[in-house]
């Protein structure tokens, strides 16, 4: 992306954040790039193209706070990422998780819905290897979109509600030995 691009990424974003999918109108979403309406027509030329310009600059911008500049040897991996999560719920205007609020509006839309199923398919697969829960993916997935989609009720009680059963699927699991897994 270039430096207009991320522009109008961020700032749709934050629109979309803010404001959901449905109630904005294209001067909104002009006004929220800071760009003309040529510029935002020209890499965006349809409101399912600014969603998912939305999306995958959304996409990045977590696997990057979740994930990176984790601790080598920390004993508790599962936790810091658990934490992590729950502060990107607070500082991230979260009503739940955009990806499922994107295809909640827009139900019918293929790029949408494939761009959500990739985002929580990458989310699940660097959670299993961060903590070397291979075989435990699906689980943390699960985990993982309990927090997200139930912070709005919860807030922080989901992040620590999410580390109990994290216990649980850690004694669960053979190798629990590993120092890295919890």
């Amino acid at each position: 992306m270039n430096k207009t691009q991320k522009k109008i990424a961020a700032g749709l974003e934050k629109a979309f954040a803010q404001s959901g999918f449905t109630e904005l109108g294209v001067d909104q979403l002009r006004d929220s790039a800071q760009v003309s309406l040529r510029t935002l027509y020209k890499y965006c030329p349809s409101k399912e193209d600014m969603i998912i310009m939305a999306l995958e600059n959304r996409h990045t911008r977590y696997l990057s706070y979740i994930f990176e500049d984790l601790p080598d040897n920390t004993e508790n991996i599962s936790n810091v990422i658990f934490d992590r999560v729950g502060r990107w719920m607070f500082e991230n205007v979260s009503q739940g998780c955009l990806f499922h609020s994107a295809v909640a509006s827009y139900p019918h839309s293929e790029p949408i819905r494939k761009i959500m199923e990739q985002h929580k398919k990458e989310v699940a697969d660097k959670m299993a290897e961060t903590t070397n829960l291979l075989d435990r993916r699906d689980h943390l997935l699960l985990i993982h979109e309990g927090v997200v989609q139930s912070w709005p009720i919860l807030g922080s009680k989901a992040v620590m509600t999410a580390k109990c059963l994290l216990v649980s699927l850690l004694e669960s699991h053979p190798a629990m030995e590993d120092d890295k897994l919890l």
